[in-house]
């Protein structure tokens, strides 16, 4: 309802449209009546003539706002479905990265598009029949009571023993229609990592195991639905059975009145005609009120998505950080823990201020805690004590978006858009004009193969960068940071899945960027941290040591440690140190 509520002039044209359709098909059986009790009766063919041109009349009329009402309430449900899944996208695409901890992917598509499809059908169509048979039962049981208020009074007597089946069928309908959406969320989230990561399915040769999994998730859904399928066909076959049995039993009461002369044959066809159309109606209604359960089914599930809430909280007045920003990044005493893995601090007491324009590399073992400070200065999670400042502004205090406005990030594992080279670049600043974004793919090295692919800037680069290599994929990266400018850059080894020749080009491009903003590096390998003005080494979320290298090399154990195993296996780096 909060989604039709937009459309309030469109549901009262289509509402209206409905009204004249249904008078006009209530007209019908009177007018039934008419040819036979007047026009036989008269034995003119002129008077029948004008009551069949009366009929056909109704029926014109009727066919017209029928169509009409058919084609606003579709629209209305186009439209709202739309809306839904826009609502739901908007709502999903903010959420933080503890919801996807426990949420796959594939389920959120799921409810995205199958359940919304579900919604789509009683919203439009569905809706449209809804509202139609709803207008017609009752407006047939008035007119049914005007024809034989006798008959019609047993009809209502017995429409309780019709409508309590139906609720009760309907609710075990929309708890099952509730399960087989879950099931259906499972077999899409199956599919969906699965497909993702095909490649390593493939190499360890899991093609059968993961075939037999998705055909048991498969089965499970199927074993639902059937179970649904059946309680609907029995939701089914009771409403009919027992409409048409009441009906039936109504009509034979009205044929003895007939016979008695207590009712004339027009009256008993005017009565059968809005029996029928009363019987009907009720099927119908007993039919979408099966499709009503399962569509609200689904629509539970996706108003959880709409209702989700990050856990990162906007505060009511957030402060504004500087404009042009300075790039000073302070932590203060920061403990934070993983919300699914609370028993372990993954930064514990971290204090560390970083000067504007200062580049620092974070260095340390597995698991010491070094993507955590990238995760927290970027905001998606929220540190549970402990401060972290940019430019003297508490972040939790700020907006979300305006900090990550001025953060730049290049990730070892690069995302690549199905989109152009031209359009993948601009995701850094949306706004850049062409030429911006060329200077920016020139600076990380990048314009050169870009310029071979077949359509240059715009050749559409693959899902997922299909059409690249891994050193391509991370040029593109470096080049979206270079062109958003920013006055942080977070760089986690930008370089390392670049050839010598590109790495020499993308660090010197890098190191062109670095001179007027505050970087962060998490160094893999030791060469890139050695350049750092200072080395902070994390072990089990704490900072161990604070230094350059040849300070380090003499006061840091487990940085020494670090050292020498990476020297024993990389003649380069041990040549670059000496």
């Amino acid at each position: 309802m909060p989604f039709l509520a937009p459309y309030k002039g469109m549901m009262a044209f289509a509402l209206f449209a409905l009204l004249v359709a249904a008078a006009a098909m209530l007209a019908l059986p009177l007018a039934l009546k008419l040819v036979i009790d007047n026009g036989f009766s008269a034995g003119s063919a002129q008077t029948i003539n004008q009551y069949f041109l009366g009929l056909l009349v109704a029926a014109a009329i009727f066919g017209l706002f029928a169509a009409l009402r058919f084609y606003l309430v579709s629209w209305l449900g186009e439209r709202v479905v739309a809306d839904i899944r826009d609502a739901v996208y908007r709502r999903v695409i903010r959420l933080d990265p503890a919801f996807f901890e426990v949420t796959k992917t594939g389920e959120v598509l799921s409810r995205l598009t199958t359940d919304t499809t579900l919604i789509q059908s009683i919203a439009g169509s569905g809706l449209s029949i809804l509202l139609r048979s709803s207008l017609t039962f009752f407006g047939s049981l008035v007119l049914l009571f005007y024809t034989s208020s006798k008959l019609t009074l047993i009809i209502i007597v017995l429409i309780p023993a019709v409508l309590v089946p139906i609720l009760v069928f309907g609710r075990k309908v929309r708890k099952l229609s509730r399960a087989t959406q879950d099931r259906i969320a499972d077999t899409s989230g199956l599919a969906g990592e699965t497909l993702n990561a095909v490649q390593t399915v493939q190499a360890f040769t899991l093609e059968e195991l993961h075939s037999l999994r998705y055909e048991e998730a498969v089965e499970r859904s199927f074993d639902v639905a059937v179970e649904r399928t059946l309680m609907r066909a029995w939701l089914t076959a009771l409403a009919i059975l027992t409409v048409f049995g009441a009906i039936t039993l109504v009509l034979w009461l009205g044929a003895r009145d007939v016979l008695a002369g207590t009712m004339t044959g027009g009256q008993l066809a005017q009565f059968l005609g809005y029996a029928v159309f009363m019987a009907t109606a009720a099927a119908s209604l007993s039919e979408m009120w099966g499709e009503v359960q399962r569509a609200a089914g689904a629509m539970e599930r996706t108003v959880e998505l709409l209702r989700s809430e990050p856990s990162i909280h906007i505060a009511a007045n957030p402060v504004a950080l500087p404009v042009p920003g300075r790039g000073q990044i302070v932590f203060d005493h920061v403990t934070f823990r993983y919300p699914s893995r609370p028993e372990i601090k993954a930064l514990n007491d971290f204090t560390l201020s970083i000067k504007p324009g200062e580049t620092i590399a974070f260095v340390g073992p597995s698991g010491a805690g070094k993507s955590t400070t990238f995760q927290l200065l970027l905001r998606f999670y929220d540190q549970q004590s402990g401060r972290i400042l940019i430019d003297d502004v508490d972040i939790l205090t700020a907006n979300p978006e305006a900090v990550r406005a001025g953060i730049g990030l290049v990730p070892q594992e690069t995302v690549i858009f199905g989109a152009t080279a031209r359009e993948n670049i601009r995701y850094g600043r949306p706004g850049a004009s062409d030429e911006a974004i060329e200077a920016a793919a020139r600076a990380a090295a990048a314009d050169e193969f870009i310029s071979k692919l077949p359509q240059g800037y715009d050749t559409y680069l693959g899902e997922r960068g299909a059409r690249l290599s891994g050193g391509q994929k991370q040029r593109i990266a470096i080049a979206r940071a270079i062109l958003k400018d920013p006055p942080i850059l977070l760089l986690d080894e930008a370089t390392s899945s670049l050839d010598s020749e590109s790495e020499r080009l993308v660090q010197e491009a890098l190191e062109r960027l670095m001179r007027t903003r505050t970087t962060v590096i998490i160094a893999h390998r030791l060469a890139t941290a050695i350049k750092a003005d200072r080395i902070v080494v994390i072990d089990q979320g704490r900072i161990v040591g604070i230094g350059p290298h040849e300070e380090l090399m003499q006061t840091n154990a487990l940085y020494a440690r670090l050292a020498e195993l990476q020297f024993g296996e990389r003649a380069e780096l041990a040549g670059e140190v000496a």
